[in-house]
């Protein structure tokens, strides 16, 4: 759209528009249609824009979709992550980190946290 501008240039054109931007440190980004199915976002670089009040968001990264009810938990049921912080006496971001190193083997990820 602009050619070949550098990204100063384009910040301080930004600016002098009136449009903010911030970088957002996610995790994880859930959009939750309205037919009840999600399109998740892993590893998500995310950017809130503010243009005169108007607040937007860009959101990048590696997406899949969830049918609806898909990964959802039944009434007392317990997630892997909140099974792991029981067993390990750890932190859900510890607990999830866990999970995401052994790609989602629960018992793999509990053996991992204890040191064993």
């Amino acid at each position: 759209m602009f050619g070949k501008i550098d990204p100063k240039q384009m910040a301080s054109m930004m600016k002098q528009m009136g449009i903010k931007t911030d970088e957002i440190d996610a995790a994880r980004v859930v959009i939750e249609k309205s037919d009840g199915s999600k399109i998740v976002v892993e590893n998500p670089q995310v950017q809130a824009i503010d243009m005169r009040g108007q607040k937007s968001f860009q959101v990048s990264g590696d997406s899949h979709d969830e049918a609806a009810g898909e990964g959802a938990l039944s009434k007392g049921e317990k997630s892997d992550a909140e099974i792991i912080m029981e067993e390990c006496n750890c932190t859900l971001q510890e607990a999830e980190a866990a999970l995401e190193k052994t790609k989602g083997d629960l018992a793999e990820a509990i053996l991992s946290l204890k040191g064993d």
